[in-house]
């Protein structure tokens, strides 16, 4: 099942590494900068209510007093951007959560570097198993210290935690970068999330309205066997096209092919005109976030921007993705042909329950990725690992795995993928992450290039 979690006891969940995020850097908590919100249980429109806790703005994470440096920092965040007060430039939904969010912030710089504000991202809460341990997307419910923007949106901060045992990336995200990070709820259906589009640009009226997929498995039409996660995706292709300011809303493609699922070859005849090339500069905008965030398809968009080609195995299946010139490229679709292309979208468009959601998927596509995740979920229980997170032989095992890899005509990998064929933990991903960043030469530090493999010629 699917239902809204129930709100536990709080307690503050720590991780070293996802889950719960640092204070943001030099008080660059943008969104939230001037706003306190009292102790309270608002409810969030499906009986659960979500507590919020007061956060004090004269206290400075850097060490900062509010009489100095500090609280300058503060007044400039609150001049660049209070999200509790209309408008907001832009708006950028990130289709399926993860990844995409990362590349929203890339997108922002391509697109409106000219702008003094930061962006408004709606995204979902939404890890692999490798980093979030339970199935499915986060709801509110998960977090502690969320922002309320409008009554069925939630800002998330960067000194927000999660409930044990949920983690995530998203609350370090916020804490990183100068961006407003709101949260999808898809546990209200595709209507709920219609509902909280609706809200934002009512209250916030912005400029443009951007909806993003890395990969574009967004232009699926649900029986493609390679097809393997289109609810997210599909849930927000359906919300934004019947969300009131869907005549504005712009659906962006970037990286096509690069998520493992749609070959670029299947999505060309899908896609419209290109309307940007991402170059290293918008790679830089990102750059620090590369050097931890798990995302495989975002961190092979940043790696073609920064010159990456050849052949990549992506995912625990070690699925073949090729490092193109098509690679950093970004494209519009027509939102309403993408939508009624998409078989999967069509169906879920008027549900009201992630539940029911998920059956419409598993109707048309056979599965849902939420399935997907509780038998791995389940399969990774009964294969407790034993010992320590980072194997003293992992020198020899990534060797291994780099000979096996360069014979199936392999150039680089990620570090996930390396983390799963190797049978690590999450924990162990910052490791590998470290280690790649001491032996990379220009790639972000979660794409792993293969010591011995020559780069593919790969052009467009």
């Amino acid at each position: 099942m699917s239902t809204r979690p129930e709100l536990p006891k709080r307690e503050r969940a720590q991780s070293p590494y996802f889950g719960n995020a640092r204070p943001n850097a030099a008080c660059r908590a943008v969104g939230w900068a001037g706003h306190t919100a009292p102790h309270s249980e608002p409810d969030t429109g499906n009986g659960t209510p979500v507590r919020t806790q007061e956060v004090a703005i004269n206290s400075c994470p850097e060490g900062g007093s509010q009489g100095g440096a500090c609280t300058a920092a503060l007044h400039q965040a609150r001049k660049r951007a209070t999200p509790y007060a209309a408008p907001v430039k832009r708006l950028i939904v990130a289709a399926g959560g993860g990844g995409d969010a990362v590349a929203a912030a890339m997108l922002h710089a391509a697109l409106y570097a000219a702008d003094d504000e930061p962006a408004l991202i709606l995204t979902y809460s939404w890890d692999r198993l490798i980093v979030d341990p339970v199935p499915g997307p986060r709801a509110p419910a998960d977090f502690t210290a969320l922002r309320q923007l409008t009554p069925h949106v939630w800002a998330v901060p960067g000194e927000v935690t999660l409930e044990p045992p949920h983690k995530a990336t998203l609350p370090r995200l916020a804490a990183e970068l100068p961006h407003v990070f709101a949260l999808i709820d898809p546990y209200a259906g595709a209507t709920g999330i219609t509902r909280q589009l609706d809200e934002l640009t009512t209250h916030f009226t912005p400029q443009t309205i951007d909806l993003l997929d890395v990969g574009g498995d967004i232009l699926a039409h649900g029986d493609e066997p390679t097809l393997r996660s289109p609810l997210a995706d599909a849930l927000t292709l359906a919300a934004c096209t019947r969300a009131k300011a869907a005549p504005i809303i712009r659906l962006l493609v970037a990286g096509p092919g690069l998520d493992g699922e749609l070959p670029a070859d299947t999505l060309r005849p899908r896609l419209g005109p290109l309307i940007a090339t991402f170059t290293p500069d918008d790679v830089r905008s990102i750059a620090t976030v590369l050097d931890w965030h798990p995302s495989e398809a975002t961190a092979l968009l940043a790696a073609t921007a920064l010159g990456a080609r050849g052949l990549c195995e992506v995912r625990d299946a070690g699925l073949p993705v090729p490092l193109t010139d098509e690679g950093p490229t970004v494209h519009h679709v027509d939102l309403r042909a993408a939508f009624t292309a998409n078989r999967l979208a069509r169906a879920l468009a008027d549900t009201t329950t992630l539940d029911e959601a998920e059956e419409r998927c598993r109707t048309i596509c056979g599965t849902s990725e939420i399935d997907y995740e509780r038998a791995k979920a389940q399969r990774l229980g009964r294969q407790q690992a034993v010992g320590p997170s980072v194997p003293r032989d992992l020198p020899a095992q990534i060797r291994n795995f780099e000979q096996a890899a360069i014979a199936r005509g392999t150039t680089h990998t990620t570090i996930r993928r390396l983390a799963e064929a190797l049978g690590l933990p999450g924990e162990a991903l910052q490791h590998l992450a470290q280690l790649n960043t001491a032996r990379a030469r220009h790639h972000p530090a979660s794409v792993w290039e293969l010591h011995g493999a020559a780069e593919a010629p790969c052009g467009g």
